[in-house]
């Protein structure tokens, strides 16, 4: 069975949209876990645009199932990370401008760094996975730092919806598990893409938010939780 991971940092754009103290994230994840899901994503961006340090503290203290925390390669989110200790941590690239993340890490013109950053996290006994593009020799250097997982980055595809990079993202996967290494994927999935991604052979879990979120506004969370733990099982 595929894991369903929410990310619920757009729960925190409408709060912070007033900088009052409604939507509550933690209110929802703890909503979308009774729905199914898997465990909660929050990305905790160095400009703290949404996610604040006080919902990554509250997460860990009260999820039911686990959190997954997204996060740059910057040493002062490192250090919070390895003080709070999340059971999973995604290393992203992050610039200020971008609305949302952009592209995947690039895994080999940051080698030292992250075999150094990896360590540290996993000594910590977190599980570290790379945010990536489905290319084969950045899969390989994920292998070579010592990351657990690959989330292959599925924002192309989830875009232009085309058989060119659909192949490209199948293709990956296989690298991903031939180079021993859990398969994830995310980013920018939705109601209407998701299964063929889902159909991945040793896909272990997808990571979805800002469909889910914006089809809570219709339907609920839980409804809207549900409807995509059914489509991914098929």
């Amino acid at each position: 069975m595929i894991k369903l991971g929410i990310n619920v940092d757009h729960v925190a754009t409408v709060r912070q949209a007033r900088l009052g103290e409604y939507p509550i994230p933690l209110e929802l994840a703890l909503l979308a876990e009774d729905a199914g899901a898997d465990s909660i994503t929050v990305h905790l961006r160095e400009d703290r645009r949404h996610i604040q340090l006080q919902d990554v503290l509250d997460m860990k203290k009260h999820l039911k199932t686990k959190l997954n925390l997204e996060m740059a390669i910057d040493q002062d989110i490192i250090d919070i990370a390895c003080d709070i200790v999340p059971q999973d941590v995604c290393l992203v690239p992050e610039k200020r401008a971008e609305l949302t993340t952009e592209g995947g890490l690039n895994v080999i013109a940051n080698k030292e760094k992250l075999i150094n950053i990896i360590k540290r996290l996993q000594d910590k006994g977190i599980c570290v996975s790379l945010f990536i593009d489905p290319h084969k020799d950045q899969i390989e250097a994920a292998k070579e730092v010592g990351a657990d997982v690959v989330e292959l980055h599925t924002g192309r595809y989830a875009e232009r919806a085309s058989k060119n990079e659909l192949a490209k993202i199948i293709n990956a996967a296989g690298v991903v598990l031939n180079n021993d290494l859990i398969l994830n994927a995310g980013h920018g999935l939705n109601y209407t893409n998701v299964q063929a991604i889902a159909q991945l052979e040793g896909l272990n879990e997808l990571n979805i938010g800002h469909s889910i979120i914006a089809y809570s506004m219709y339907v609920g969370i839980r409804e809207s939780v549900s409807a995509m733990k059914k489509l991914i099982s098929c």
